[in-house]
C-alpha cells in the first residue's frame, strides 16, 4: 500500500511589524517577494507542492482572503483548503481547526505545519528532513524541526536534544524548550551543543494532534469543533463561526500542546532557515556586494558598508554610512542602524498611538477583483488608480456624497451607469454622478487599469452603498 500524501498546512496569520513600513497589517510580510520574485506565502506553497503532497490547507486572517488565494493561484497551487479565521487566536487554535478539517476524510493523514513567512534555502535538505519527521510521526510523535544555531540569538526559542529515537534514524526526543533567552543564556545554551533553534514547523498525524490536544488544550479543541460546525463555504473559502472561534484561548501549539506532550520529538537539520522577522534577518538571508550591503530596488550606493537599502520605486541614493537600514515607500521612510532592527515595532506603535494610517495600511489596497492605489488626496476631491484582473467585476454600487470620473488607460472596461451598458477602451472616459448605481468590470484578457478621480464632500471607503456584490461583501 502506497504512502498516502503529506498534507501541508500553511499558517498565514502574522502581521510582521518589525518589517515595517513594507509589512503592514493591510499586506504583511508574508505576501511580499522578500528574497525572491514570489512572495514568502507563495515560496512557502511552492515547497510543499508536487508529488507526495496533498493540496495545502491554508489558515489566514479574513481580511486577506482574496490576497493569498490570488498569489496562490499565481504561483500555480492547485485546490487550496483556505480557512478564514475571524480573528487572530495564536497557532493553537489554528492548528485544531486545521486537524479536525483534515481528520474528516484522513484521520491518519501526516500534516506539514509551517508558517507562511519563512525562508529556506535548501530544499533538497528540507525534504530529506522532512521524511525522517514523516517516519515518526507516522509512530505518533510531534515532530518539529530544530535548526543549528549560528549565533546566540535572543529572538528564537530553543530546544534541548534528548535520546535518539531507535526506530528512525535522524530524530531524537526532545528534553526540554527554553523561551526567548536573554543574550547570556543563549551564548550559554549554543555553546553547550546540546541545543537547536525552533524553527515554528511541526510534523504529525491528524489523530495524534486532536488527542493531544484533548488531553492538554481541551478548551481549544472545543472550540475548534465549534468553528468547523458552524462554518460555511463561502465561495473557495471556509468561513469558520466566529463565535465559537473566539472562546479558544489565544494560545501558541508550543504552550498549549509541545511543551506538555511526551511525544515531542526534533529532527536536527541545516536548512538555510531564517524566520525574516526584522530588517537584519532579511540582511542575512540577502546577496551582499563585496562590502556586505544587500540591496533592492533603484539603489546608488557610494562608500557604503554592512547597509540593507531597499526602495519600492524611489531611487535611493547613500553616501557614507555603515550598518544601517534604509527602507523607503511610496509613503514612508525607515532609516535606523542595523542593530536596532528589533525595535522598529515600537516605532509602529507609535505611529498607531497618533493616529497615522500609514502605520498599517499602503496606499495600495487589494480587492477580489483586483488593487486601487491612492496617487493624490487634496481639499474635496483624490484621484486614485484602480487595476482590475480579467474577469473582475466591482460590486453594483452608489455613493452618497461624491461623483466619479473614470479614465482608462489600459485595457477595456464594461460600466453600468444606472440603466446604461458602456464599453469604454484605452483614452475613453465615462463620469458618474453623486447617486448614480454604477458597476465596473474588466470583459478582456489583460488587465484593466484607469484613473479615477473623485470629487465631493466626504471621499472614505464608507460611503460604497453596495447593492449587490459577486463576493458577497455586505
Amino acid at each position: 500500500m502506497s504512502v498516502p500524501d503529506i498534507v501541508p498546512v500553511i499558517l498565514s496569520g502574522g502581521t510582521g511589524s518589525r518589517l515595517w513600513p513594507l509589512s503592514r497589517e493591510s499586506n504583511p510580510k508574508q505576501f511580499w517577494p522578500l528574497l525572491s520574485e514570489h512572495s514568502m506565502v507563495q515560496e512557502t506553497a511552492r515547497r510543499a507542492a508536487g508529488p507526495g503532497f496533498a493540496p495545502p490547507v491554508v489558515v489566514v486572517g479574513e481580511a486577506h482572503r482574496f490576497l493569498v488565494a490570488e498569489q496562490l493561484r499565481d504561483a500555480g497551487i492547485a485546490s487550496p483548503q483556505i480557512v478564514l479565521e475571524p480573528e487572530g487566536r495564536n497557532s493553537a487554535p489554528a492548528i485544531a481547526i486545521a486537524a479536525l478539517l483534515v481528520a474528516e476524510a484522513q484521520p491518519d493523514a501526516v500534516l506539514w505545519i509551517m508558517a507562511a513567512d519563512a525562508a529556506i534555502n535548501d530544499v533538497a535538505a528540507l525534504h530529506a528532513a522532512l521524511e525522517r519527521a514523516a517516519a515518526a510521526a507516522r509512530g505518533g510523535r510531534i515532530v518539529t524541526f530544530g535548526m543549528r544555531p549560528t549565533e546566540p540569538h535572543t529572538g528564537f526559542g530553543y530546544i534541548e536534544l534528548g535520546e535518539a529515537l531507535a526506530d528512525v534514524p535522524g530524530v531524537q526526543a526532545v528534553q526540554s524548550f527554553t523561551e526567548k533567552p536573554d543574550h547570556a543564556t543563549a551564548e550559554r545554551l549554543v555553546a553547550g551543543g546540546r541545543h537547536v533553534w525552533n524553527s515554528g514547523m511541526f510534523v504529525a498525524t491528524a489523530s495524534t494532534l486532536i488527542a493531544e490536544l484533548r488531553e492538554h488544550a481541551p478548551a481549544v479543541l472545543a472550540a475548534a469543533r465549534g468553528a468547523l460546525d458552524g462554518a460555511a463555504r463561502d465561495l473557495d473559502f471556509i468561513r469558520l463561526g466566529a463565535d465559537a472561534f473566539r472562546q479558544a484561548p489565544a494560545i501558541s501549539i508550543d504552550y498549549a500542546v509541545m511543551e506538555r506532550t511526551r511525544h515531542a520529538a526534533v529532527v536536527p537539520a541545516d536548512l538555510g532557515w531564517s524566520d525574516v522577522g526584522s530588517w537584519d534577518a532579511l540582511w542575512d538571508a540577502t546577496p551582499k556586494d563585496a562590502a556586505g550591503n544587500a540591496t533592492k530596488g533603484p539603489v546608488e550606493l557610494l562608500d557604503a558598508e554592512g547597509c540593507y537599502i531597499r526602495s519600492e520605486g524611489i531611487l535611493t541614493a547613500v553616501l557614507g554610512l555603515k550598518d544601517v537600514v534604509l527602507v523607503t515607500t511610496d509613503d514612508a521612510v525607515l532609516a535606523m542602524p542595523r542593530a536596532r532592527a528589533q525595535d522598529v515595532k515600537k516605532m509602529v506603535e507609535r505611529l498607531k498611538a497618533r493616529g497615522l494610517k500609514q502605520a498599517s495600511e499602503h496606499r495600495r489596497m487589494y480587492r477580489p477583483w483586483g488593487h486601487y492605489e491612492g496617487l493624490i488626496m487634496g481639499d474635496r476631491f483624490q484621484v486614485k488608480q484602480i487595476v482590475v484582473r480579467p474577469g473582475g467585476r466591482l460590486s453594483l454600487q452608489k455613493h452618497h456624497h461624491r461623483a466619479e470620473h473614470w479614465v482608462v488607460v489600459k485595457g477595456t472596461a464594461r460600466v453600468h451607469r444606472d440603466a446604461e451598458s458602456l464599453l469604454l477602451s484605452e483614452n475613453q472616459s465615462v463620469y458618474l454622478p453623486l447617486g448614480c448605481v454604477h458597476r465596473l468590470e474588466n470583459p478582456g484578457m489583460i488587465p484593466l487599469a484607469l484613473i479615477e478621480v473623485q470629487v465631493g464632500s466626504y471621499l472614505g471607503e464608507d460611503d460604497i452603498v453596495r447593492l449587490e456584490d459577486t463576493y458577497g461583501r455586505s
